[in-house]
C-alpha cells in the first residue's frame, strides 16, 4: 500500500541523505589526510554495506546498511574523483581520465537492474550483494598494490585546501554545482517513477521496465567519448557543452510522457543519459580547473560539493518524485524538469570567461615562482632548484 511506498522511497533516499550530511566533512577529511586512505576506508564500509544487505532479514537492518552505503560514497566517490583529477593535472588527459570514471559509474548504475534482477531470480537475493562485497574487496587490494596509504600521494608536504564553505560560496563553483544538481533531477525523479508509468500507461512486462535504462549506457559513453575530444581541441567551450547537455535534457524529459511503447521510451531516456554525460564530463574537470586558478591545488572538498549535488537530487528524487506524480501527474513532472533543466543553461553562461584566468597565487606557489632579494636568497633558490 502507501505506507510500502513511503517506505521503499525513504529507504532508497537513505543513501543520499547520509551522503549529503558527510560529505562536508569527508571533503575536509580528504583535503588534510590525501585521497588514498579515505578511499580505501570507503571500500570498507561499502563491504561492510553490501555483506550486511545479503544477510538482512527486517527493514531496519536493510535501513541500516544503505544508510552505511551513503557513508561509505561519501568516503569513495569524492576521494576516488578527487585522485583523479590529482594524479592526472594536465588537460586533455584530465578530461579523458574523468570520462573513463564517469562512464564506469555510468555503467554500473544502468547495468545494477538487470544484473541484480537476473541474479535473484536464478541464485536467490544474497548473491548479488556477495558479489559486490568481493568486488569491494578486489577493488581494495588493487588500492593497496597501486597507490597505497602514505605512499607517494601522502599529503605531508602538500599546501593546505581552501576551506568547503569558501568554496561554496565561489560564484563559479557555485553555477557549476547548480548544474550539477539540475541535470541529474530528471535521472533521479525518472528512476523510482518510470516503472510504475510503464506499466499502467503501455502494459510494460517486467523484463522491459528491468532493462529500461540498460540502453542508455551506450549514449552515455558515447557522449563521454564525444566531450572528451571536442573539450581536447576546443577547451575554452566547456561551458557550452554543458549548456548543451542541459538543452537536450530538457527536450528529452519532456518527450518521455508522449511515449507509448517500449521502444519510443528507450529514445528520451538516452537523450537524457547523453546530455547527463556532456554536463558532467564537462563541468567536473571544470570544478578542478577553477581550483587550480582561483584557491589551492587540493581536490577533496570540491569534489564533495560535487558529490553533494548530486545527492540533493538522489535524496529528493525517491521521496518527492512519488508525490508530484500523485498530486499532479506522470507528464507535470516530466515537463517541470525539462523546464528547469532548459532555463538553467543559458546560467552556464557566467562560466565563458573562464578558461582565461591565470592560477592563484596560493603560498606554494609563491615561494617556487618569487625571484631571489638578495644574496642569501640566491643562494638558497640555486640550492632549491638544485
Amino acid at each position: 500500500g502507501d505506507n510500502e511506498d513511503v517506505q521503499i522511497g525513504v529507504l532508497f533516499a537513505s543513501k543520499a541523505m547520509l551522503q549529503l550530511l558527510v560529505n562536508p566533512l569527508s571533503g575536509t577529511l580528504i583535503d588534510r589526510v590525501g585521497y588514498e586512505a579515505p578511499l580505501l576506508a570507503g571500500l570498507a564500509i561499502m563491504f561492510l554495506s553490501t555483506t550486511t544487505f545479503a544477510f538482512a532479514e527486517n527493514y531496519a537492518t536493510l535501513f541500516a546498511a544503505r544508510s552505511l552505503q551513503g557513508l561509505g560514497s561519501a568516503f569513495a566517490d569524492t576521494a576516488g574523483i578527487a585522485l583523479i583529477a590529482d594524479r592526472y593535472a594536465e588537460e586533455p588527459a584530465r578530461s579523458r581520465a574523468l570520462g573513463t570514471a564517469l562512464a564506469c559509474i555510468s555503467f554500473g548504475s544502468l547495468a545494477a537492474p538487470p544484473f541484480g534482477g537476473v541474479l535473484y531470480e536464478f541464485a536467490g537475493k544474497r548473491v548479488p550483494f556477495l558479489v559486490l562485497a568481493f568486488v569491494c574487496v578486489l577493488d581494495g587490494l588493487l588500492l593497496l598494490v597501486l597507490a597505497p596509504p602514505g605512499g607517494t600521494g601522502a599529503r605531508a608536504n602538500m599546501p593546505v585546501g581552501t576551506p568547503i564553505h569558501r568554496l561554496m560560496i565561489d560564484p563559479y563553483i557555485a553555477v557549476v554545482a547548480g548544474a550539477l544538481a539540475t541535470c541529474n533531477i530528471p535521472l533521479a525523479f525518472l528512476e523510482p517513477t518510470i516503472a510504475n508509468w510503464m506499466k499502467d500507461s503501455m502494459g510494460a512486462s517486467e523484463w522491459e521496465v528491468g532493462l529500461t535504462w540498460l540502453p542508455a549506457f551506450f549514449p552515455h559513453v558515447l557522449g563521454v567519448y564525444v566531450t572528451v575530444r571536442l573539450a581536447a581541441a576546443y577547451p575554452h567551450l566547456q561551458w557550452f557543452y554543458g549548456a548543451l547537455g542541459m538543452a537536450i535534457i530538457g527536450a528529452s524529459s519532456c518527450l518521455v510522457p508522449a511515449c507509448r511503447n517500449f521502444g519510443q521510451v528507450i529514445i528520451p531516456l538516452c537523450g537524457i543519459c547523453f546530455g547527463i554525460a556532456l554536463v558532467d564530463t564537462a563541468l567536473l574537470p571544470t570544478l578542478a580547473f577553477l581550483v587550480d586558478v582561483r584557491h589551492v591545488s587540493v581536490y577533496g572538498s570540491v569534489y564533495a560539493i560535487a558529490d553533494i549535488s548530486y545527492c540533493v537530487a538522489y535524496a529528493l528524487g525517491p521521496i518527492v518524485a512519488g508525490q508530484i506524480v500523485h498530486t499532479m501527474g506522470f507528464a507535470q513532472l516530466n515537463l517541470g524538469m525539462g523546464l528547469a533543466n532548459v532555463l538553467y543553461a543559458p546560467v552556464l553562461l557566467f562560466l565563458k570567461n573562464v578558461c582565461q584566468m591565470k592560477p592563484s597565487h596560493s603560498e606554494r606557489n609563491i615561494l617556487l615562482e618569487e625571484g631571489p632579494k638578495g644574496l642569501y636568497d640566491t643562494i638558497k633558490m640555486e640550492e632549491r632548484k638544485g
